[in-house]
């Protein structure tokens, strides 16, 4: 009898990819685009060609999954629905998250935040960065952003953690479901106390906007996008603040590039999101029969849209896994795309091209990596640095 062959995706082990899955991503760019691996449980698609392709049909492919693990932790959000529902959820959100709303209200507010962090430990001459600034920097401008003053940072973060852990539960852990359940029953109890407020003195915060739209959204619908944007609007500005910082200062020469031009503090954010996308990986579903990337996908296929992969794609980026803020610019994907691009980007870019990175390195004077313990990087479907150990002359 003959020996079964097994397919690319078939040996893949989730622990693999939460060590370093960008080994395993190449390997299947080269040899399945488009993989079924057990165990995820759906078709990882690592291509950057294909994951523009499904973007752009999100009547194929959709965002709005059968029993979701998002939507198992955090209820029905604008990111798992499509078409006239996802778009009066978006539409309700934008006023926040506007560009102009950004640059003359919120950019102040980063500043602030990010200075009052920095006094407080600028004088130590070390610190884990991640833990001291990355993490509480997003926390505290993501609780403004929101309206959630009622929140300390060290519950945001750590109800953050604890959902994306859930959302990414592709091990079915009951530790990680317990956490996840609490994390989220947390963030019901501050809405409950907040939404009263915000009703009666509406404010610029995404709560806010929410409640006092053109066509408000219900108190389910408010939670559930809290909870999404305290995920991805948490973990991703952190991570990204962490990443840059680690990458410049383990290259000395692109440091001093930036430091003389302060205009390239743009083009370290987008290389950044590019080289360690901190959203790595997110699900869709297809609707019907259709071929992507040479594999015949069936109708209700669960798919993996692996960004992280899509980043790191030899056929649209030279040196694809180096750290380059002087590479040709070309469109990578850590945002997504179409209709569900994500909405907290421009926010993202001020928060920690614009004001984090530069105040850091400007104010922190000889910053440098501490020689003990190693920058460790963990997670696939959210991947960033898990510490950022550094000295500075105080």
């Amino acid at each position: 009898m003959e020996a079964k062959v097994a397919r690319p995706g078939e040996g893949v082990r989730l622990t693999d990819l939460w060590d370093d899955p960008y080994p395993v991503y190449e390997r299947l760019r080269r040899e399945e685009p488009v993989a079924w691996v057990p165990a995820a449980n759906r078709y990882l698609v690592t291509r950057h060609a294909d994951i523009v392709t499904l973007e752009r049909q999100p009547e194929i492919f959709s965002a709005d999954e059968e029993k979701s693990l998002m939507k198992r932790v955090m209820g029905h959000s604008l990111l798992r629905k499509d078409g006239p529902s996802h778009r009066r959820e978006r539409i309700a959100c934008e006023p926040a998250l506007r560009p102009a709303t950004v640059k003359t209200h919120w950019m102040p507010e980063f500043r602030r935040i990010v200075d009052e962090l920095i006094d407080g430990f600028i004088g130590e001459g070390e610190a884990d960065l991640f833990d001291r600034f990355a993490a509480p920097c997003a926390a505290l401008s993501l609780a403004g952003m929101l309206g959630l003053t009622n929140v300390d940072q060290k519950d945001l973060r750590e109800w953050s953690q604890a959902m994306m852990d859930g959302t990414g539960n592709y091990a079915d852990d009951p530790d990680i479901w317990r956490r996840s359940e609490a994390a989220a029953a947390g963030v019901d109890a501050a809405l409950d106390e907040m939404i009263p407020y915000l009703q009666r003195n509406p404010d610029r915060s995404l709560v806010s906007c929410m409640l006092h739209a053109e066509d408000p959204l219900n108190r389910e619908e408010i939670a559930a996008n809290v909870k999404v944007i305290i995920g991805g609007g948490l973990n991703e500005p952190r991570d990204a603040i962490a990443t840059a910082a680690f990458a410049l200062l383990a290259d000395p020469a692109q440091r001093a590039a930036v430091e003389a031009d302060p205009a390239l503090w743009r083009a370290v954010f987008e290389e950044t999101v590019r080289w360690v996308s901190p959203i790595g990986m997110y699900p869709r579903q297809t609707t019907c029969e259709v071929e992507l990337g040479g594999t015949l996908l069936p109708a209700g296929a669960r798919i993996g849209v692996v960004l992280a992969s899509g980043n790191r794609d030899e056929s649209v980026f030279d040196r694809a896994d180096a750290f380059d803020i002087h590479r040709a610019k070309k469109p990578h994907v850590a945002f997504g795309g179409g209709p569900h691009f994500c909405l907290g980007a421009w926010a993202a870019r001020v928060q920690v091209g614009e004001v984090a990175l530069p105040a850091l390195f400007g104010r922190l004077k000889n910053l440098r990596l501490a020689d003990e313990p190693p920058v460790r990087f963990g997670g696939w479907v959210f991947r960033g640095p898990l510490n950022l150990p550094c000295r500075w002359d105080a």
